[in-house]
This record gives C-alpha cells, structure tokens and sequence, in this order.
C-alpha cells in the first residue's frame, strides 16, 4: 500500500489532474531532461512506489510536474516513513511465517528433484542422452532462483549428484546444437557453485569454479551467459579486498553484455561503481552509479527477476547501499538500505546481515562508533554458524579495522 502523503499519491493526482496517461507524463518527463529517452514504466514504478525516486531524478520530477525539488524530497521521504512502519508491523508475521515452513521442512519426507532424477537415469538405460539433457536443463533452473532461505551448505548439497551426472554427461559425443545447449547449462551451473563458494569464503575455490564456467560459456557462443559469469566472477575479488582486479573483470563483462539493457549489465555497472568507490574514485564510482541506475529502470521480465540470474529492485539498493557507504555518503546509503530492506521479502539471513553491516558502517563514518561496533556484534552473534566464515565476516573484520579503543575490542570479541 502506498503511502496517503507520498510520492506515489503526489505523481499521480498531479497526472490525473492534468488529465495525461502515464504515457503522455513519461513524455512530459522526457522533455523536462532536455529530450533524453525516459522509459513510461518508471511512471508506473513510481506512482505505485514499487521503486522511490533516487535524488538524481528528484529536480526532474520537479520541472515536470510543477513542484519544488522540496515537494519532492518531502513526499519521498513520507514514502520511505511508511515503508518502515509497514516493514516494523510485518516483521513478527514473516518470522513466524518462517518458522513454520522450517518446521514443516524438518519433519517431510520426500525429498525435490527425486521424480526428475529419475527420469535422467531412465533416459540413460534407454540409451538417449536427451533425457539426461533435458533433466540438467531442469536442474539449471531449479538450482538459479537463490538460497530462499538455506544455509550455503544445503544449497551445495542438492546440487551435488547433479554435478556428477553433469560430469558424466560431458563425456559423452553430442551433436553440435546440443553440446553447446550443454555448454550453456554447464556454464550457468558451474557459475551456481562459485557463487556459494563465494558466499562461504572459499574465494580460491569460487575462482576455479569461475574459470570453468568462462571456459563453458565461450564453448557455448552465448554472449549473455559470459557475461553474467563474467559480472559474477567480479564480486569475488570486490568482496575480498582486490577491487582493481574486480574493475578489470567488470569492464570485460560490460563489454560482453553490450548495449542491450541485461540483468548482467546493470551488475557489471554495480561491481564497477563499487570497486571505483573503494579505490578513491569518487567521480568514476558516481558516474558508474548513474549507468546502473538507468539500466535497473530499463530491466523487465526475466532480468529483474529475484534470481541469481537476475537484478531485481532489492539486489539493486542492496549494491548501491554497499556504493555509497564506500563513498562515505551516509545519507544515500541510509535510503538505500532502507529500500533494500523494505524489498526483501523472503527470509534471506545473508542478505539482511550484509545491509546490517553497512548501516553499521555508515553509523561509524557518522561519529558513533560505540553504537557501530554494537550494532555489527549483535548482528554477527545472531548468525547462525554456517554463514559464519564467508562475506558477512569479511565485511565485520572491516568494519572492526576500521575501529579502535572500547569499540574495535567490543566487535573484536564477537569475532573471535
């Protein structure tokens, strides 16, 4: 529901009262940025508050519609205010909506994918490999939509006999359009694993896993697919303190992805404005900022879905939340991680913690360290153990470098 004195309510009685379809405004809109091209669905984005203004659009709404820039600021924030209190009276529901699916999963007994294994190995004793094509197609698809709430260590283990069979697989001769449909499906599950390893920690072995997948998508001839493991393979280095060696592998994915408006795009733009924000590039970093912010708008079906495959709306602030805390912009990051967090609907443990971090963070570049370090302990003594030895302690031995005296100690003890 959107907020009764927001930003959404404020766009559209302004449009209504004009008497203009969200069409007719886009082109009104376009016109107040001196012609440059303006996708009509950020009107509807808007006025259903789907997506608040980010303050770069803020003074063209304003020429566009007839308010002040501060009309506009106001709005958005009642908008923001309201999606905090809905988030606040929602939070108790989605636990317990969460326990109880937990519960449920404990004591079931049927295990997914069964069915769909075993009609590979009967493809396979009936001597068609298309069977067992067909079923790793499947699994690549199962396996693409995210955690949605298990630890790294389950998400490995139901993809562990598919990687088995996906390595026998291999072995065998195929026609040429079905090797590289093959290749494609081994490149994307291949960039699955590295992606867990990533998350785990165990950069060295995400990077092997990247490497195959690189290898594979260039056998398979799909320029989306490279680069999207291309995109992915940057936030190993970015995460782990190399972000000069993430620039490169960045800018080799924007090259593959090309001008087409992908999911895979919009992330390269993301690991780029992030690794020019962590090696002092404040020009570069926002400019980055800017290009990932007009291909998130452009993004629809499939490439904004909540996949790895994907760059949905959360995923976005969740990246620029991690930008701007790096610019030492406190206040946009705040935004941020406030969309972020209203955005994320599923019980990501992972997600909601690395958001923590960087509200932790922005606290210290603010002057309250005590609270930072506190904040940062409490966070990571509630994760459970699994997500323990990855990125979100990355990002805590950060913050707790960062620190010193009664705070750096307060955070150090939560670590050990």
């Amino acid at each position: 529901m959107v907020a009764p004195d927001g930003i959404g309510v404020l766009l559209r009685s302004i449009r209504e009262d004009a008497g203009r379809t969200r069409d007719e405004q886009a082109k009104v809109v376009q016109e107040a940025q001196n012609g440059r091209w303006f996708d009509w669905e950020n009107i509807k984005r808007w006025e259903t508050e789907k997506r608040l203004p980010v303050p770069d659009w803020h003074e063209t709404i304003a020429r566009a519609y007839g308010v002040s820039v501060a009309d506009v600021q106001r709005a958005v924030a009642a908008s923001r205010q309201h999606r905090r209190s809905q988030r606040r009276e929602s939070e108790d529901v989605k636990r317990r909506s969460f326990l109880g699916v937990a519960a449920a999963a404990v004591g079931a007994t049927a295990a997914p994918g069964i069915a769909q294994a075993r009609e590979g190995i009967d493809g396979a004793l009936a001597g068609s490999g298309s069977a067992d094509l067909a079923y790793l197609e499947g699994a690549f698809e199962r396996h693409r939509g995210g955690y949605r709430g298990r630890s790294p260590e389950d998400v490995l283990a139901t993809m562990r006999a598919d990687l088995n069979l996906l390595g026998q697989v291999l072995n065998r001769p195929h026609p040429a359009g079905a090797r590289a449909d093959l290749a494609r499906t081994t490149a994307g599950i291949a960039g699955l694993v590295a992606i867990v390893q990533h998350d785990r920690g165990d950069r060295e072995d995400a990077r092997r896993w990247f490497t195959t997948a690189e290898k594979a998508a260039k056998e398979s001839g799909d320029r989306r697919m490279a680069a999207w493991v291309l995109a992915r393979h940057a936030m190993v280095p970015l995460n782990y303190g190399a972000p000069e060696v993430a620039l490169r592998i960045a800018t080799r994915a924007r090259r593959a992805a090309g001008r087409t408006p992908t999911a895979a795009a919009a992330l390269a733009s993301a690991v780029t404005a992030r690794a020019l924000a962590a090696i002092g590039d404040q020009r570069g970093a926002r400019d980055a900022v800017r290009d990932v912010q007009v291909l998130a708008e452009r993004l629809s079906g499939p490439e904004e879905a909540d996949t790895w495959f994907g760059y949905p709306a959360q995923k976005h602030f969740v990246h620029l939340s991690q930008a701007f805390t790096l610019l030492g912009d406190t206040e946009a990051a705040y935004s941020a991680q406030d969309d972020a967090l209203y955005l994320t609907t599923s019980p990501s443990v992972m997600t909601r913690a690395l958001i923590a971090m960087d509200t932790a963070t922005c606290l210290r570049l603010d002057g309250d360290a005590s609270t930072a370090a506190e904040m940062a302990a409490e966070v990571f003594d509630r994760l459970p153990l699994p997500y323990r030895d990855g990125l979100i302690r990355s990002r805590a031995e950060a913050l707790h470098h960062a620190l010193d005296g009664r705070p750096r100690n307060l955070l150090g003890e939560a670590l050990t």
